[in-house]
């Protein structure tokens, strides 16, 4: 079985901060981190790879430091990984970063399934993966907490619901969506962290003549939606002390309630 692995390095939210002046993310001495449902996605696939056989690609888009994260996917388990990076990739929103990696993964070419984490942390709009799904035109599941069984021609998973979840069979090849399970995710190998960084470390780069994909199909001038301004919202509370009798400021405050439509 050949699992492709979609992962994303994202900054540690507990530490991200505003720019005052421009309204950007301060990513600068920002630690990143594997996009934690990204890490169950890649847990998903080594415990396949380790049941059925097959190899492990991994597969990102961004900047030269998430090799970072790319090594620490190969020393989990992965077998490759590819690093999409060119400056034309850089302002893409979810269509155009979707349409990028279903090209890369069309270059790719041989795969049975697809992993991807339900979305990311610094985005939270987990349309990424459903977007790959349908740009390539393949079945997809969503939200899938457990896989039951893989054969030659489908898998069979357990998707969560609200209140339980789905048994589904799902026809291969296919995208998977993956939240988190019973089984948490492994920390990566020593010796396998040495491998993703010698001279011959099974990483490679592609930018977007490598996928064969022109400037007005990615990045900023793919995108469908652009962000005008990334703003902190300011919490402002209001407060204000009734006086008089006790009767008095219950009656007062019984008109305030129904002038402001709460009871």
């Amino acid at each position: 079985m050949n699992i492709i692995v979609l992962i994303k390095q994202v900054p540690n939210t507990s530490e991200v901060k505003l720019d005052p002046k421009t309204g950007n993310l301060i990513r600068e001495g920002v630690e990143t981190i594997i996009n934690p449902d990204d890490l169950h996605a890649l847990e998903t696939a080594v415990t396949l790879k380790e049941t059925y056989g097959g190899t492990i690609t991994v597969l990102t888009m961004g900047p030269p430091q998430a090799m970072d994260a790319l090594s620490e996917a190969i020393g989990m388990g992965a077998d490759k990984a590819i690093l999409l990076s060119d400056r034309a990739f850089s302002g893409a929103d979810t269509w155009a970063t979707s349409y990028t990696l279903g090209k890369a993964i069309q270059h790719i070419g041989d795969y049975d399934l697809i992993l991807a984490g339900r979305q990311a942390i610094d985005g939270d709009t987990a349309q990424v993966g459903p977007q790959v799904a349908d740009f390539l035109g393949l079945p997809q599941v969503t939200y899938v907490f457990d896989i039951e069984a893989v054969t030659t021609d489908y898998v069979v998973v357990k998707r969560r619901l609200e209140d339980g979840y789905e048994r589904i069979q799902c026809s291969l090849p296919a995208l998977l969506t993956v939240i988190p399970g019973a089984k948490h995710p492994r920390y990566p190998l020593v010796s396998r962290l040495l491998l993703a960084c010698r001279e011959k470390a099974p990483i490679k780069i592609w930018n977007a003549a490598d996928i064969r994909v022109t400037t007005a199909e990615i990045g900023l001038d793919g995108s469908l939606t652009q962000v005008i301004r990334t703003f902190a919202p300011k919490f402002e509370r209001q407060g204000e002390f009734l006086e008089g009798s006790t009767s008095g400021m219950v009656q007062n405050l019984i008109a305030r309630f129904k002038e402001n439509k709460l009871i």
